[in-house]
């Protein structure tokens, strides 16, 4: 076990009591895998992973993002045979809206009922009364954002929430009209789309969210099945005697405050390495090359 840093500092979701650690644990990549299937069926170590979970909290991690259709149901009940009964101040984010073919594929699951039934599994298979954040994960495409309207699934979350199985409300995989036709209809804590040093087509969002003191939180912050690879963040990482994947993350926490990271791993090694990453601050010169791999952002 590392001892527990302060992680990138602090983010209070806009509105309520919840304060979570800037760096967070995302839980994808505690499910196995079946052949072309991923993200599907039990790890190959079970054990392994309750202990790296119980080693995500004792270092100081009190945010982990999943969903029940990881697995699907086994990522999340591997969180709650390794969790339960939770620390009080651990903040479990899961997402809504698909649901798995035979095949491993992903569907939308965008119908009230659907949706109802979805909230009820995450609350059964993490064994909890209420839901501390669920985020609507539209799927209008499934790889990237795509306009269209989201009002059926953001009010039946809504209606949820009013019957007390959701405490609040967030958005993934979103447009910016959509954000905002959502918030509409109810308080939205946090956004999670994908972006990382590569993907940047939310910097202005961002600067947005940040302005209305909304979390957003990078899905892939490494690249996901397609890790990042670029001469300048290896040349980078060498300066700093820090590893790639550290400095792609230290990037994201210098990146905007309101900025939460998720870095999965089924690796004790790689958690160690990816919660380091809140101690590496980035000089100027650094940041400059960093922000060339996707464009020059305009920094809220």
């Amino acid at each position: 076990m590392i001892a527990q840093t302060n992680l990138g500092g602090s983010f209070t979701l806009p509105d309520i009591s919840i304060t979570l650690n800037r760096m967070g644990y995302g839980a994808m990549q505690l499910a196995g895998r079946d052949g072309n299937k991923l993200v599907w069926g039990p790890p190959r170590d079970v054990d392994g992973a309750i202990a790296l979970l119980r080693e995500v909290v004792a270092s100081g991690v009190n945010h982990i993002d999943t969903a029940d259709f990881y697995g699907p149901h086994i990522t999340n009940q591997i969180i709650r045979k390794a969790l339960s009964p939770y620390p009080n101040d651990l903040v479990i984010v899961t997402k809504v809206s698909a649901r798995r073919g035979d095949d491993g594929s992903w569907i939308p699951a965008f119908s009230a009922e659907e949706l109802t039934l979805a909230v009820h599994d995450n609350l059964r298979n993490l064994g909890l009364d209420v839901l501390d954040v669920v985020n609507m994960r539209s799927m209008l495409s499934i790889h990237e954002p795509a306009e269209g309207s989201i009002e059926a699934p953001v009010t039946a979350l809504a209606e949820l929430q009013q019957k007390g199985l959701i405490r609040h409300i967030g958005l993934s995989n979103v447009t910016p009209t959509q954000i905002a036709e959502a918030r509409r209809i109810a308080p939205i804590v946090c956004v999670q789309n994908q972006y990382n040093l590569a993907q940047r087509a939310d910097d202005a969002l961002i600067a947005d969210l940040a302005r209305d003191g909304i979390a957003y939180v990078p899905f892939f912050p490494l690249g996901g099945f397609t890790p990042l690879q670029s001469d300048t963040l290896s040349n980078v990482a060498a300066r700093l005697a820090a590893t790639p994947m550290q400095v792609a993350l230290a990037w994201l926490l210098q990146r905007s405050p309101n900025i939460l990271v998720i870095p999965g791993t089924s690796s004790v090694e790689h958690l160690r390495e990816n919660l380091s990453a809140a101690t590496l601050q980035l000089p100027p010169e650094a940041i400059a090359d960093l922000d060339s791999i996707g464009g020059d952002p305009k920094h809220p």
